[in-house]
Order: C-alpha cells, then sequence, then structure tokens
C-alpha cells in the first residue's frame, strides 16, 4: 500500500558487515521482509534503500592514528589501521552487494569518505551518495561529489547553520538533488541533546531541500516523531544482532526492531492526512449510534405542542440535534411517541 506522505527510508549497514560480504546479504535480506499490520490486515512497503559506506585508508588517517594500538572488544586488529582495513569491502564487493540490493528493487546509497573513494563509480553508480557529518566542512570532497551530478545527502550531526551553508553553496554548483539531515554524532545520542525541532527548522529555512533525520538515539519512538514533524528521509543503523562485535552494533536496530519502525513509520504516514478538520467517512456509522439526539422525557400523544422541558438527549445520534432544537420545540406532534425515544422530523407537523 502506497502512502502519498512515504517517508524515505534508509537502512544503515555501515560497518556492521564486519568486513563480510555475506553478513552485508543477510542484512539486505533481513530488510526484505514483509511489514504486516496485522489488525487492519495491511502489506506495508519495506524500506527504500540500504546504505554502505566506503572509505580510502590513504585518505583516512594520520600515521600516527594508523599504527595506535587498538585492544578493546570491538577490534578487528592490532593497530586502528589494522582494524580499519579489516572492516573495509572492496570496490567490487561494495558492487556485489549493490547487485544482491537491486535484487529486491532497493535503492543502493554509499557513504564515500574521500575522493578515491570514486573508483567504485567505475562499476556502479549509487542512486545518492551520503556526506558523513564528519565530512560537511570537507570541501575538496563535496565539490568531488557534487561533480558527479549524483543526488546528494547530507548530515549536520558536526555543523550549524554556517557549515550547512558553506557545505550547500558548495555542491549547488553542480546540481540541486540535495536532501539534508537533522543529526547528533553521539553514539548513542541522549535525548536532552537530540533536538528534533531542528528539523522544523531546517524545513523552514532550507525549504528547496529534502528534511530528514538520521538517528543514532536507542529505540524507534524519535524516528516516529521526526516523521510527525516533517522529516521525508530517516536514516537507521541495522544489525542482525546487536550483541554482535563492533563499535555500531548495540545501537543498530535489529530485525525486530527494524521490522516495528518500518510497521509504524508507514503507519504514522497513512495517519498524517491533511491540515484540516473534518467528519470522515469512516466515522459516520460510530456517529449515528453513538451521539445524541433529541428525544422525548416523557410519553407524548399526537397534537401535543412540544415544549423545552419536554426533551433532552439520548443516543442514537441519527435523529436532530440540541442546536437544532427551534426545529422541535413549538411544533406539533402527528402521532403519540413513547418516553425517552428519538423524535425524528418525521413526527412533526
Amino acid at each position: 500500500m502506497k502512502s502519498k506522505n512515504e517517508t524515505y527510508i534508509i537502512g544503515e549497514i555501515g560497518q556492521n558487515h564486519n568486513g563480510s560480504v555475506d553478513l552485508a546479504k543477510l542484512l539486505i535480506d533481513m530488510v526484505a521482509r514483509p511489514i504486516i499490520e496485522g489488525l487492519f490486515h495491511l502489506n506495508l512497503k519495506p524500506i527504500n534503500a540500504i546504505k554502505l559506506t566506503k572509505r580510502d585508508l590513504k585518505e583516512e588517517l594520520s600515521a600516527s592514528q594508523m599504527k595506535a594500538e587498538y585492544n578493546n572488544p570491538n577490534s578487528f586488529g592490532k593497530t586502528y589501521g589494522e582494524h580499519r582495513e579489516f572492516l573495509e569491502l572492496s570496490d567490487e564487493e561494495h558492487f556485489e552487494c549493490y547487485k544482491y540490493a537491486k535484487t529486491y528493487g532497493f535503492d543502493f546509497v554509499e557513504t564515500l569518505c574521500s575522493k578515491g573513494c570514486l573508483s567504485m563509480l567505475k562499476l556502479f553508480t549509487p542512486d545518492r551518495l551520503k556526506v558523513a557529518s564528519r565530512d560537511l566542512t570537507n570541501l575538496p570532497l563535496l565539490e568531488a561529489l557534487a561533480e558527479t551530478k549524483i543526488p546528494m545527502i547530507l548530515s549536520t550531526g558536526m555543523a550549524g547553520k554556517k557549515e550547512l551553508d558553506d557545505a550547500l553553496k558548495t555542491i549547488s554548483k553542480y546540481h540541486d538533488q540535495i536532501s539534508i539531515l537533522h543529526c547528533v554524532s553521539e553514539y548513542p545520542t541522549h535525548p536532552n541533546n537530540l533536538n528534533l525541532n531542528s528539523i522544523i527548522y531546517l524545513k523552514e529555512n532550507f525549504p528547496n531541500y529534502k528534511i530528514g533525520f538520521s538517528d543514532h538515539t536507542v529505540g524507534i519512538s524519535t524516528s516516529l516523531a521526526a516523521v510527525a514533524l516533517g522529516a521525508e528521509l530517516i536514516e537507521k543503523h541495522i544489525t542482525l544482532d546487536r550483541r554482535m562485535k563492533g563499535t555500531d552494533q548495540a545501537g543498530s536496530l535489529g530485525p525486530d526492531g527494524l521490522n516495528r519502525m518500518i510497521r509504524d513509520i508507514r503507519v504514522l504516514e497513512m495517519s498524517l492526512g491533511k491540515k484540516d478538520i473534518f467528519i470522515d467517512d469512516s466515522v459516520i456509522k460510530a456517529k449515528n449510534k453513538l451521539e445524541r439526539s433529541i428525544a422525548t422525557k416523557k410519553e407524548m400523544k399526537a397534537g401535543e405542542v412540544i415544549q423545552e422541558n419536554d426533551i433532552h438527549l439520548l443516543s442514537p445520534g441519527d435523529g436532530l440535534k440540541w442546536v437544532d432544537r427551534e426545529k422541535i420545540v413549538g411544533k406539533t406532534l402527528l402521532e403519540d411517541i413513547p418516553k425517552d425515544e428519538i423524535i425524528y422530523k418525521r413526527y412533526l407537523k
């Protein structure tokens, strides 16, 4: 079922593949599961896109960082450089994941962290390019990405308005297919620091771009709140198991959490409606059954003239309302009406 308010939901694998193409494919399989709302038997649209991240270690770390000892439970190498190298998939492996995602009809988004990563584009063209929060001020990289003319997504986790303006100025020399994600680069993000109202600010101050939310909080509630505030894109880390080794695993959504988030966002999309107040067709039955109509307080005979103290309100609601009582008070009855029965117009002379 398609909603006219459809949110573009990105499942961010990031480095949660732990250096394994097979694990990345299992994550793609996971997000391809049907999204069902049981009570109303709704088959809902699944996630829209999968996202991977590509780094070029020659442009990533200082020499001292590369050689720094990295000894912790989430380490995949003795040094930080070895750890990072272990988690990198090759261009060909990214292409393999791209082709696999396409078998499910998903868009494929790539976060490219350096100019060297553009070598990937010799193999395939991602549907969108993501700029990580840390690279919003990396104007040479932004220019190189913008030159490809591929639609871009900017994350604002480490940016104020000046940094965002500078980035937009750089990219818009080449194209304006830009989305902006409110983001807080704290993992996980504490509720006190989230400031979801930034979404409203971005929508008001950058009306020419799609505005969304990159969610680093625990759970799904803030993504739903973001959609309610007008976010058109949602990005969330995903994992097969939050207990797996890896720095991002614990703060990601596992299979059940992801399923609930997508389901609830799709239901919320259907629920937003239009900026108006009205009686929906779906409530007419309940309105007629449960609202109150003008009824007799006592048994009344044909020929009697109805007075206001002869009437009160009872269900069902298919008769005249109190606001219309002048259509009843002072009128003559055409037939007898028992006590506590609705006075319909056909009973009146």
